[in-house]
């Protein structure tokens, strides 16, 4: 029987999944372990073998490849991970260390580009856009990643990399001149201006009080707060004016909105009327904007369809 196995690395909990088919309603074993990253590369190594086993065991299968979602990046210059929330992770040849170790190829892929995988498959994207060329995966919530997968040739949905690792980080393109700093470095990153922790940050700077996103959300609605319809303007404005860029670039079928911020259902409405406002196509959007349906299965599941 042909199966197709997971691992969705995370900084506290490695989840794996095996399938018999490709289809979230095919779940053979689906198994979590603690990271207990704080012990070290060769324990989260050791977490890993663990799990892999438990998963043969329940299975009574052995895999012939196994995907991984990660926290980071793999660099293939380097040969190395980049860019990873787990620390301990970057600098270290993960994939080849899984490869050798587990004895079966690695498929490894950043959990942006797999959240996108999982939902040009098994998730939303199927019901909108079933012949689909290219779909772009966003990630809205603590920080803004995203991730793109096209349709090959021979009919399967492929992950774009990238020469450098970073296919679909528009997460650190400049949104703001001189807007707030950001941890790569640069000003006014689109993290900096619409991820929810900067969505908050500016609501505090602009009226003095902290407040949730959905709690701002909730005042812009009921017309009760102009400090908070300021801040949700400002997400509506530069949302149209981030996503426009990238269906210029990559004109995809389908853009899913994940993270918490994908939640604020005016993106679906008035931030997709911005998207027109700045898209160069004459206004004209066909380009479908949509939640997902994976919630926070879209990892592993990616995972087993890499």
């Amino acid at each position: 029987m042909k199966t197709y196995w997971g691992i969705d690395l995370g900084g506290t909990k490695i989840e794996g999944v095996v399938l018999s088919a490709p289809s979230p309603e095919a779940v053979l074993v689906r198994k979590r372990v603690d990271t207990e990253a704080h012990l070290g590369y060769e324990h989260i190594l050791g977490q890993i073998i663990k799990l892999v086993g438990i998963l043969k065991a329940e299975t009574n299968c052995e895999p012939e490849k196994i995907g991984f979602a990660t926290p980071g990046t793999f660099d293939p210059v380097t040969k190395t991970m980049k860019g990873c929330n787990t620390t301990v992770l970057n600098g270290m040849p993960l994939p080849q260390e899984l490869s050798k170790r587990l004895g079966v190829k690695v498929e490894i892929a950043n959990d942006a580009n797999c959240f996108a995988l999982a939902e040009a498959t098994l998730g939303v994207v199927p019901e909108v856009a079933p012949d689909f060329r290219c779909v772009f995966g966003v990630i809205m919530g603590t920080g803004v990643g995203g991730g793109v997968v096209f349709r090959g040739l021979d009919g399967n949905a492929l992950v774009l990399n990238g020469l450098h690792g970073i296919g679909g980080e528009w997460g650190h393109n400049i949104l703001e001149e001189n807007g707030y700093p950001c941890y790569c470095g640069k000003n006014g990153c689109v993290e900096q201006v619409f991820s929810g922790p900067a969505l908050q940050r500016y609501y505090k700077d602009i009226s003095g009080q902290e407040l949730k996103m959905k709690d701002i959300v909730e005042r812009h609605l009921a017309g009760t707060d102009p400090y908070a319809t300021q801040t949700i303007e400002r997400l509506l404005e530069y949302f149209g004016r981030a996503i426009s860029t990238l269906i210029n670039v990559l004109d995809p079928d389908a853009i899913v909105l994940g993270g918490g911020v994908g939640n604020v259902d005016l993106l679906y409405t008035e931030g997709v009327e911005r998207i027109k406002k700045y898209i160069f196509n004459n206004g004209i959007l066909h380009t479908r904007i949509v939640k997902p349906k994976l919630g926070d299965s879209a990892g592993v599941f990616g995972a087993a369809m890499l």
